[in-house]
């Protein structure tokens, strides 16, 4: 049920033109609301402040991000294996949607909230459904267009260039759609990729790193297999070193000593462009296993 101080609020809300050309942003007059960030629950989720001092919870229209709070289901991600390794690449790419809100939305910044007449108004738990739009831009197509969502299947008058935008991510890869099982063939998956490292990167070697999940069923002998950049450092798996299915290894660009989860490879200096690179993994035979650019 709708509380009578949200009826208040919605009624004076003003038709008013998003501005054209801004990227994300629909074209079409809309009913907004001006609000205050108080909290980020999750990447869909946040409770804001209107100006007369109520509260309300808004649920990002459109958009579904991984749960953070509860177990994730991989048959609502398309191509997404219904597997214990789906459900962990799932539950850490939810971690980073949660993050992602969080690094746009900082407590106490002012938002606007765009309504749409063609969804229900309000979801469970009585949320108010809304796009939330941050110094111009729409978080909600942001988080699709990023990976960091799919596209909820409910009736929005923006839905065909959201699905418009999660094809594209699907097809590149971003975000949750890492999680897919690889076209390649192979179970071996470039699940994070963490170029800026704290600081300055040549002085935090082992905060630069790339992180590699087996989300197959049975497990990858990497024995060969090299990781390079694209201009050619090249990483060698020694002989004997595995993934378990189900299981990740994390690939830090300085020294220490290797252990099932982590391994190093000892370079002097800074291997991943922060601007851009692409990541390589062939197996012993010279194959392209997977690659991934950022």
């Amino acid at each position: 049920m709708i509380r009578t101080s949200h009826i208040v609020v919605v009624m004076a809300v003003l038709a008013v033109a998003i501005p054209a050309g801004v990227v994300g942003s629909p074209s079409t007059t809309s009913d907004t609301l001006s609000a205050t960030v108080t909290s980020v629950t999750d990447g869909d989720t946040v409770d804001v402040e209107y100006a007369n001092g109520t509260t309300d919870t808004v649920r990002l229209l459109g958009v579904d991000t991984p749960e953070v709070y509860s177990e994730n289901d991989p048959t609502e991600y398309e191509g997404v294996p219904d597997t214990e390794a789906g459900i962990q690449c799932l539950d850490a790419a939810g971690e980073d949607a949660s993050q992602y809100t969080k690094d746009r939305l900082q407590q106490g910044e002012q938002i606007t909230l765009e309504l749409d007449a063609a969804s229900d108004g309000r979801g469970d738990y009585g949320r108010l459904l809304a796009y939330i739009h941050d110094d111009g831009q729409n978080l909600n197509y942001d988080l699709i267009d990023t990976g960091n969502a799919r596209v909820y299947d409910s009736e929005f008058s923006q839905s065909d260039r959201f699905y418009a935008a999660e094809s594209d991510a699907q097809t590149a890869e971003r975000g949750l759609w890492q999680c897919r099982e690889p076209s390649s063939g192979s179970s071996l998956s470039i699940t994070e990729i963490h170029a800026d490292a704290t600081g300055n990167d040549n002085e935090n070697l082992s905060d630069e790193y790339v992180t590699f999940t087996n989300t197959g069923s049975e497990t990858l002998d990497l024995s060969e297999w090299t990781v390079s950049d694209e201009a050619r450092h090249v990483y060698t798996f020694p002989s004997g070193a595995s993934l378990a299915a189900g299981e990740t290894v994390t690939l830090h660009t300085g020294s220490g000593s290797d252990t099932q989860t982590d391994r190093y490879w000892g370079s002097s200096s800074a291997i991943w462009n922060n601007g851009g690179d692409t990541v390589t993994v062939e197996d012993d035979t010279g194959t392209l296993v997977t690659s991934k650019s950022y």
